[in-house]
């Protein structure tokens, strides 16, 4: 069963990019941030977290933060299979398990002293000529989650149905409301419903009764006119929050959905 333990460094920041996992993986942050969307959720870790990604489709960005100069992170790849190995071999560890239908595809944890300790001794292992032995691998996955059953049994069970299948309805529904504040194109979402462009589209328009273009733009204009009459803030101040790269684009947009300028809404509301 595949195990792959690796470093990642840049002085780079990565753009959002479409990610097809294989397998389960590991993030240990040691500088800068990680933001990863599936379907039905989004998480942002930084270096005092770790996270468990479940296998399947996601978008991931990294960037760099103003205490860093670069994006550092040790991964770990392995077969979802090892888990249920895992779960068999340490029943006696495990609560009774719950109804997990609910588990996100992803887990954060927080690094205590033993998880600091535990990514500082990947951090040496990798510093060494050649990569790590897979015998030592296993060792060391299997230590980690040895340590989380202990320490946190309560997470440790939600990793055992971190990915739910689920119908392609409620696939569209989750991608949807999850992401409705985010800067998510179409064919962003789509790809996180693993579906085409044009399943995706038919599907959306059986759901809501009107194509993702036109039904997201009116729901992000509705967020935008919140900000304008309630928090009044500027056009100029808001604009980027709502997943625009420049202020022109989004009063056209603006002016798509209401008929008129940001400032000329202030101005009559």
């Amino acid at each position: 069963m595949h195990i792959s333990i690796f470093r990642y460094r840049t002085n780079k920041p990565a753009p959002r990019a479409k990610i097809m996992l294989d397998h389960n993986l590991l993030t240990f942050l040691l500088a800068g941030e990680k933001t990863v969307h599936f379907a039905g959720a989004q998480v942002t870790v930084k270096p005092h977290q770790f996270v468990m990604l479940a296998a399947g489709n996601c978008l991931m960005s990294e960037k760099m933060v103003a205490a860093y100069q670069e994006y550092h992170s040790i991964l770990i790849t392995f077969d979802p299979k090892l888990l249920k190995d895992f779960f068999e071999r340490h029943a006696v560890l495990l609560t009774k398990r719950n109804n997990l239908s609910d588990s996100p595809p992803f887990l954060v944890f927080g690094k205590d002293a033993f998880l600091v300790n535990f990514t500082q001794s990947l951090d040496v292992m990798l510093t060494g000529e050649g990569p790590i032995h897979p015998e030592l691998q296993k060792v060391k996955l299997e230590e980690l989650f040895l340590y989380l059953a202990i320490r946190y049994p309560a997470q440790i069970q939600q990793i055992r149905n971190m990915k739910v299948e689920a119908d392609d309805e409620l696939i569209v529904r989750q991608a949807v409301t999850s992401h409705i504040d985010s800067n998510l194109t179409v064919e962003e979402l789509a790809f996180l419903c693993n579906m085409s462009l044009s399943s995706f589209k038919r599907k959306f328009a059986r759901i809501y009764g009107n194509s993702p273009n036109r039904w997201l733009l009116e729901k992000r204009m509705e967020r935008a006119a919140k900000m304008l009459r309630q928090d009044n803030r500027k056009a100029s101040e808001i604009y980027y929050e709502l997943g625009y790269e420049n202020l022109s684009s989004f009063i056209q947009s603006f002016k798509q959905i209401y008929g008129i300028t940001p400032k000329q809404y202030q101005l009559t509301n």
